[in-house]
């Protein structure tokens, strides 16, 4: 069962906090995590990262930036990078790991473009990609949980 997610992506301010609120508003029960390849430890989420939770109905405003860890790694069930790039700098730092990291837009076959210090729209762009990713994900992960005959969750459909 995946009952343990960890989402990563470079700062852990944009990308990596929306990721993990929408992941965890679909999926309660699950411990969701996030954190950054080269995370400002202790910086709060972008402003805009903010702004489209909160027009989500998600709460950011106590998010504060962490490193990824390697105890991090071990105890997710499941690592969902923005880019391949976070992927392969996980491999190296942490090969013990690799057969549980996946991109969060792996569905759609593309990164997560960083929309750190660049326009509201390329911003918007980005938090739309990876809203689609985590409705991707989501899916995938109910019906792993249903193939393994796991107990469902009211939010879980399971055919």
């Amino acid at each position: 069962m995946t009952r343990h997610i960890l989402i990563l992506c470079s700062g852990n301010i944009c990308r990596s906090p929306v990721a993990a609120a929408l992941l965890a508003h679909e999926l309660p029960g699950k411990t969701i995590r996030s954190a950054g390849l080269a995370a400002p430890v202790g910086a709060p989420a972008d402003p805009l990262a903010i702004e489209f939770a909160a027009a989500r109905g998600l709460d950011l405003s106590v998010h504060r930036a962490q490193l990824v860890t390697f105890a991090m790694c071990r105890a997710a069930d499941l690592v969902l990078v923005m880019e391949q790039r976070h992927a392969a700098e996980l491999r190296r730092r942490y090969p013990q790991v690799w057969g549980k990291v996946f991109r969060l837009g792996e569905a759609a076959g593309s990164d997560i473009a960083d929309p750190y210090r660049k326009s509201r729209k390329t911003f918007e762009a980005a938090c739309i990609d990876v809203a689609a990713g985590v409705t991707a994900w989501v899916r995938r992960i109910r019906e792993l949980d249903c193939s393994r005959g796991l107990p469902r969750q009211p939010v879980v459909h399971c055919e």
